[in-house]
This record gives C-alpha cells, structure tokens and sequence, in this order.
C-alpha cells in the first residue's frame, strides 16, 4: 500500500470494463479492485493497464460483500467506497481522513454525491443533510442511518466490527441494516456536506428489475433488524407496488431462512431514530 496513506478506495465490480477504464484513473491510491466474477476481460485489462491497482478475484459473484474483502485487506484505517461508474472529487480523501481523525467516534462519513455531468445532488444526499435526527456534539455534521455506499467513507475496524455487508441482501439497499448495526454498537454516522463524491450511472436497463430488488431487500431488511409490524408494512408495500412488488416478495422467500437466523432487534433509541427517519421520508 501507498506509504503514509489513511484511505484505501475499494472498488467491487462485474462486467464493467468501460465504466472501470474511466474511473479507475480519478482515484487516488491505493486501490483494491474485487472483481466479481467479470467475463469481459476486466480482470485482464486492469492486470495490464493498471498494475497498481490490487486486484481481488473471488471467482464468483459475491456482490456487496464482495466489498468485505477489499476492506479486510486494505492497509489503512479508512476506506472509501466506489462503484465502477463513481470516483472521489480532488482533495475529497484527504478532508475525509481529517474529519475521521478528529472524532474518533465517527464510523461513517456520508458525502455529497454529485449526479451525472450536470452534477445534480443525489436525492440521498439531500435526505442527509436535512436529517431530522439533528447533529450530535461529537460528529460533525446531521447524524444518520443510512448512506450511499458510493459515498461513504467509512472506519474499517467498525466497519468490519459491525460485520460489513452480508449476504442475505446481497445487493442494493445493503447500506440500511449496516447503518443500523454500527449505530446500535455505538458508532456514530453523519453527513458531511463538503466531502464530495461524483456518480455517472448508466441508465437502468431493467428498471422493473431493480424496483423488485429494492422491494425485496426492503422486506429482507426488515426481517434482520425490525420489528414485526414493520416487516408487516414492508410486505403489504410490496403487494401494492403490483409486478415488481410480487416478483420481489416472491425472490424474498428462498433468503427467508438466512434472515431469520440473523434477526435480532435493535436498541430503542436506534429505533426510534430510524421511525422518525421513515415518517420524514427518509
């Protein structure tokens, strides 16, 4: 790793390799790229065009928690976070790794996502920086329960303490039951307006595709963390959602066991925290 580095970016990807030969260049190192069982070549082209860039061939798909071991073999104590299609802005890094500095109790750094060439501001992040959950005198900015992976900044040991991403979700959503897991150890999560982060997505090509995923892990997320009424909610705002809706309950099913056996609730004051979230709409 980079001599004198306090972030590493990980990068997970698969079968991107257009989207990763533009970004891959506006990251500062070091880098750890886990390549989730691509079939385009990026694997190879990283090794040739990039040889400064760690490279993590699992061999499968592992999804988000493919992320886990880029985390686990990073060298710092922070890593940022980055989709194939996402890069850090000049100078981001280097301010996250002073706010992480200097309030040690801070496990995620939630940064300004800027959209596309226009720059437009995620509506994530807009959430963020209204939380009604206010700030604490110990973080640095709103205090929340949730953030974008690819702007986010986070501690590795609580990273990691907390258990990282997890298989059950998968992937998309994966952020809710981490944020929450940290927060009911006692970390602290807060956005921080000027750490800055730019995101070029792609258009979806399956639309559909992706509502019945977020309506899933929904579902998936309630099940882990969340008491039973609000898994109740979950579901019924999944039959109403109609098509996608049914088809994202249905994929629900064969994961149901997985969540069960990892389900415990959460502290009352992270619950309560994470309702007031939900009934500002975030």
């Amino acid at each position: 790793m980079t001599d004198g580095a306090r972030v590493t970016v990980v990068v997970a990807s698969k079968d991107r390799l257009r989207a990763l030969a533009r970004s891959l260049p506006m990251h500062p190192r070091p880098v750890i790229l886990v390549d989730n069982g691509s079939t385009d070549g990026t694997a190879w082209f990283v090794r040739r065009h990039f040889p400064d860039v760690l490279l993590v061939e699992p061999g499968a798909n592992l999804g988000a928690p493919g992320r886990n071991l880029g985390v686990r073999m990073a060298g710092t104590p922070y890593v940022a976070f980055a989709d194939d299609d996402s890069w850090w802005a000049p100078g981001a890094l280097e301010r996250a790794a002073d706010v992480l500095d200097a309030h040690p109790r801070l496990a995620v750094l939630g940064a300004r996502v800027l959209v596309g060439p226009e720059e437009r501001l995620d509506p994530v992040s807009e959430l963020m920086r209204q939380s009604p959950l206010g700030m604490e005198p110990d973080l640095p900015g709103p205090s929340v329960l949730g953030f974008l992976a690819c702007g986010a900044v986070v501690r590795r040991d609580a990273f990691l303490e907390a258990g990282g991403f997890d298989d059950v979700i998968f992937f998309f959503g994966e952020e809710e039951r981490l944020a929450v897991d940290l927060a009911a150890k006692g970390w602290g999560l807060a956005y921080v307006d000027d750490v800055v982060a730019h995101h070029h997505p792609s258009p979806a090509k399956d639309p559909r595709g992706r509502q019945a995923l977020a309506l899933r892990n929904a579902v998936l997320t309630a099940v882990l963390r969340r008491p039973w009424p609000v898994v109740a909610r979950r579901a019924l705002d999944a039959l109403r959602a109609g098509p996608a809706g049914w088809e994202g309950l249905r994929t629900a099913v064969p994961r149901l066991p997985g969540a069960l056996a990892d389900r415990r609730g959460l502290p009352r004051a992270v619950e309560r925290a994470r309702r007031r979230l939900e009934r500002a709409g975030g």
